[in-house]
């Protein structure tokens, strides 16, 4: 076994990843409070090959020197689109036929590897880093999707929370 070299990898330019077909998947950053976790998002969101973020309500948006810090480029290849509430984008996106679905922790949740998209177009609400995916939001959703967790915590940092559901929405897209 040896670590590939990055010319080995076969990465694409940013240029020729515009082409790349995208997953059907939208990223909904429901104000999220670190740019960090924002870049974070970003660089997930181009390697999974998402369709777009939406950044809403204080979510921070590029050109910052914070999400450019994780991003590591992402913003140049991944689309996103600024909201000033989630609501709005909510509504946008239920207009553009998308099944839009909270990644919390609700009464009615449905763990991440039972749930069964019912649309091939699916929109992923992911919440602030303090108090989650806004309760008056949850009215306007189709559904809440949570990850099971077995320790003392019950959360994960939202960027380490996207990184697991989009890479594993990305790959029943896919199918």
């Amino acid at each position: 076994m040896k670590k590939l070299k990055l010319q080995e990898l076969g990465r694409v330019s940013v240029e020729e990843y515009r082409e790349v077909k995208k997953v059907p998947l939208i990223v909904v950053l429901d104000n999220i409070r670190s740019a960090m976790n924002v870049g974070s998002i970003f660089r997930t969101s181009d390697a999974m090959a998402i369709s777009k973020v939406y950044l809403c309500g204080i979510s921070a948006t590029p050109p910052n020197r914070e999400i450019t810090k994780t991003a590591i480029g992402a913003t140049d290849s991944v689309e996103w689109e600024y909201f000033e509430s989630t609501s709005l984008a909510i509504a946008n996106l239920k207009s553009d036929g998308y099944e839009v679905v909270a990644i919390e922790q609700t009464d009615s949740s449905v763990e991440l590897m039972d749930y069964q998209p019912s649309n091939d177009k699916i929109a992923v609400v992911l919440g602030n880093e303090v108090n989650g995916v806004d309760s008056e939001l949850l009215p306007l959703l189709d559904g809440a999707i949570e990850i099971d967790q077995y320790g003392t915590k019950h959360s994960l940092n939202v960027s380490v929370c996207g990184g697991i559901v989009l890479h594993h929405l990305a790959g029943v897209l896919r199918k």
